[in-house]
C-alpha cells in the first residue's frame, strides 16, 4: 500500500489564461517571495512597468505584503504570460472571500478574461488569416 500524503491545504487555488498563455496560481497567507516557475517574479517579469501589473490585486484589495503566490505558466509570450497571472490572482482572491474581494475586483476590470485569440488561417488565403489571393488582371 502506497504511502499517503498530506493533504492539507492552506492555500488557494485558482486558473487565469489570456491568448495561449495559462497560469495556475496557489494563494499562500504569509509575507515570503513570490515565485513563478520556481524563478522569483521579480526576475520572471524585470521591470517597473510588469511589477506594478501584476501587483494590481493586492493593491485593489489592500492585502500586499499579507498573501504571497507561487505560480505555473505555461505557453504565450511574456505579456500574455502577465495577464495571465493578473487573472489568476484576482480569481484566487474572489475566492478567499466573495463578499469583500470580489466586487473590488471586479469594479476595477481584473476578473474579466480576455477572450481575444490569434485568428485561425482561412483556405484559399495564401497562408495567412486575413489575406486574399491576388486577382489576375487579365
Amino acid at each position: 500500500m502506497p504511502a499517503k500524503r498530506e493533504t492539507k491545504r492552506n492555500y488557494v487555488y485558482a486558473v487565469g489564461r489570456r491568448r495561449s498563455a495559462s497560469c495556475r496560481v496557489r494563494l499562500f497567507k504569509g509575507d515570503k517571495e513570490s515565485v513563478v516557475n520556481g524563478e522569483v517574479i521579480g526576475n520572471y517579469f524585470p521591470g517597473q512597468v510588469m511589477r506594478k501589473a501584476w501587483l494590481r490585486p493586492f493593491e485593489v484589495t489592500e492585502t500586499l505584503g499579507k498573501y504571497y503566490i507561487s505560480a505555473k505558466i505555461v505557453g504565450g509570450g511574456k505579456k500574455g504570460q502577465l495577464d495571465a497571472l493578473v487573472l489568476a490572482i484576482s480569481r484566487a482572491f474572489s475566492k478567499l472571500d466573495i463578499e469583500k474581494y470580489k466586487p473590488l475586483l471586479k469594479k476595477q476590470g481584473l476578473l474579466t478574461r480576455d477572450a481575444r485569440i490569434r485568428q485561425r488561417r482561412m483556405v484559399g488565403t495564401g497562408g495567412k488569416a486575413r489575406r486574399k489571393k491576388q486577382s489576375p488582371k487579365r
